[in-house]
């Protein structure tokens, strides 16, 4: 098995398992992005007469063999997917399979084949939070004259609405979505080229490769390019990471409220476990693994920015270690985001119980208010409520949080704006997806 870097000598056994750590598991993920990768770089070197166009079409042919290969092997000898690609090159073209290496360094491919695969995955994850949003969206409506305590303190405060409640998480991730976006704007630039850090001595076309790959543009600086590896792998694990904390959240609030003590929600009991001892149990553990998986999120950002903090320019190994957090990172919040939208479809609202917990001390605000139309200074008709807290009477909840009218209020919930939001948001998606997919699929034919 010969590696890339091979000078002769064989590695010390120990030194080696240490030092490809679990990279070939890893590159099984990016098996199709390398192969991608190498096609757009062999059509560049057959434009600059490195390949003829018949040996340029036979390593195409064989790297689309390995992306249709399912059970493509890495072995740890391999040391990761672009040794095993360009080995399976060699062994079945011979000496053209070494040809396919000219003019780049596996610095270059772990670049492109990251920027790749988190450019996929950026696009589904924006893709499944766009359908939270509207879940949300649709819950507001639906429940939008349904009252129930507001909070803080983690006590009653004020009237409050579910449609208030729900579309408040919409906002948040909303706003997440524009941290997404321009994570997926900085990943968005090819790396190629860039070769160990310092480019090559030939006049190779990095922007014929960019536009082959559907990458917005070419990333310029070639020492940056090495420089920014764990940079922008650490952006997008920020932009996730704010996702996760507002989804914690929300997970958060439907643990609380669907508990016996609260009872405002519901959940499927196809939605949650039992207790191996407690007959009775019917326990919200995809929300508290969710509430949990926050951490586990924010431990991948620290790691790479751990990672990187200290490097000097140019690349270092270290950075081989920003890899698992990345992709571990990506597929947390794909698979997160698809999972909570499943649970908001799925939650029930107990209308009953949410009316009966609107007692009537959640209404002295309103009663001040009240107090002050007559002309009473509010701190007067502060004090005076107050003082008369026992003798409160409960309002109309349903009527109260309709009468609300100010923007972003529970009579004014403002959920058109969002609604164009997303419709705007998911036109952009469609256009930038089919856009990425184009470009493979023509460089695929």
């Amino acid at each position: 098995m010969t590696k890339l870097w091979d000078k002769g000598y064989e590695p010390n056994k120990e030194i080696e398992k240490f030092t490809v750590g679990n990279d070939y598991i890893l590159d099984k993920g990016l098996v199709k992005w390398d192969c991608i990768g190498s096609i757009a770089h062999a059509s560049m070197l057959k434009k600059i007469g490195i390949l003829k166009n018949n040996e340029f079409l036979k390593l195409k042919k064989e790297l689309k063999k390995i992306i249709s290969d399912k059970n493509f092997k890495i072995k740890i000898e391999d040391e990761d997917v672009h040794t095993a690609v360009e080995n399976y090159l060699t062994k079945k073209l011979g000496s053209l399979g070494k040809k396919i290496h000219t003019c780049r360094s596996r610095n270059d491919q772990v670049l492109v084949d990251t920027r790749l695969y988190s450019k996929d995955k950026l696009l589904t994850i924006k893709n499944n939070l766009l359908g939270l949003i509207n879940a949300l969206v649709k819950f507001a409506e639906k429940n939008k004259e349904i009252p129930m305590p507001g909070y803080t303190h983690t006590q009653k405060a004020m009237p409050s609405s579910v449609g208030l409640w729900a579309g408040a998480h919409a906002e948040a991730l909303l706003d997440d979505l524009k941290v997404l976006n321009t994570a997926y704007d900085i990943n968005n630039q090819c790396p190629l080229g860039s070769a160990a850090g310092y480019g090559v001595p030939l006049n190779i076309d990095r922007q014929h490769v960019s536009d082959l790959l559907g990458f917005g543009k070419v990333q310029n600086n070639v020492i940056y390019v090495q420089n920014s590896r764990g940079k922008i792998g650490s952006i997008v694990l920020s932009a996730l990471t704010q996702i996760m904390l507002d989804i914690g959240k929300l997970a958060n609030d439907l643990v609380l409220f669907s508990t016996v003590e609260f009872g405002y929600f519901r959940l499927p009991k196809e939605f949650c476990s039992g207790s191996s001892i407690m007959p009775q149990k019917v326990n919200p553990c995809v929300l508290e693994l969710t509430r949990g998986k926050v951490s586990i999120m924010e431990g991948y950002l620290f790691q790479v920015q751990n990672i990187i903090k200290n490097l000097y320019s140019g690349y270092n190994r270290d950075l081989q270690l920003t890899k698992e957090p990345l992709m571990k990172g990506l597929e947390l919040a794909e698979d997160t985001t698809k999972i909570i939208e499943l649970v908001i479809n799925g939650v029930k609202v107990n209308k009953e119980d949410c009316i009966k917990a609107c007692t009537p001390e959640i209404f002295a605000t309103d009663y001040a208010l009240e107090v002050v139309l007559g002309g009473t200074p509010f701190r007067d008709a502060y004090k005076k409520v107050a003082a008369n807290i026992d003798k409160l009477k409960a309002m109309d909840p349903v009527k109260t949080i309709k009468s609300r009218k100010h923007l972003g209020s529970t009579g004014n919930l403002g959920l058109d704006k969002i609604k164009s939001k997303i419709n705007s948001e998911k036109k952009a998606w469609d256009k930038e997806k089919g856009s990425f997919e184009g470009k493979l699929k023509k460089l695929l034919q």
